[in-house]
């Protein structure tokens, strides 16, 4: 196994435990209190659950827009940082784009899976070799519990290697 495989393998091991929960709520609170979960993670694919809940509900009984959003992107970022997680020059990630559809009122937890990460470590290593900002648009979609799709997110990442200081 080489040492790019053991990084990745550390990293979805931290995501796993308690404290991916203290890195949510310290660095991301409202998606702790959203109550967004990363149930899977892989070198190439992620997904994150929102529930309905009251926390998350809006006057027309379904998920909030903004909650989706917030899960779609995690599904996204979480590909991404696992991807610059450890690496010896350091890089800079940031969403400058995003876009969405809706196709059906959410009801039910909700399940966004992206399966971009190869495009995303791709681009990251694009970045490293040249040290111009790179980007990379991240499709993810939402289902219910039923398996329909009810939103689409398209995020747009910008990467770039920081230089080092001498």
């Amino acid at each position: 196994m080489d040492i790019e495989s053991i990084r990745i393998k550390k990293f979805i091991k931290k995501i796993k435990g308690w404290s991916f929960l203290v890195f949510l709520f310290l660095k991301l609170p409202l998606a702790f209190i959203a109550g967004l979960r990363v149930k899977e993670l892989t070198f190439e694919k992620a997904t994150v659950t929102a529930p309905f809940s009251f926390w998350n509900k809006n006057p027309f009984k379904s998920i909030y827009f903004a909650v989706l959003a917030m899960a779609a992107e995690l599904s996204t970022g979480i590909l991404a940082l696992m991807h610059v997680d450890k690496k010896k020059t350091k890089i800079s990630m940031l969403v400058v784009g995003m876009q969405s559809k809706f196709y059906k009122k959410s009801t039910s937890k909700v399940k966004f899976i992206c399966k971009n990460g190869n495009e995303i470590s791709d681009v990251i290593n694009k970045t490293l070799k040249s040290g111009n900002g790179e980007i990379v648009v991240a499709n993810s979609k939402g289902y219910d519990k039923n398996g329909v799709c009810v939103a689409e997110f398209n995020i747009t990442w910008s990467f770039k290697a920081k230089n080092s200081k001498s």
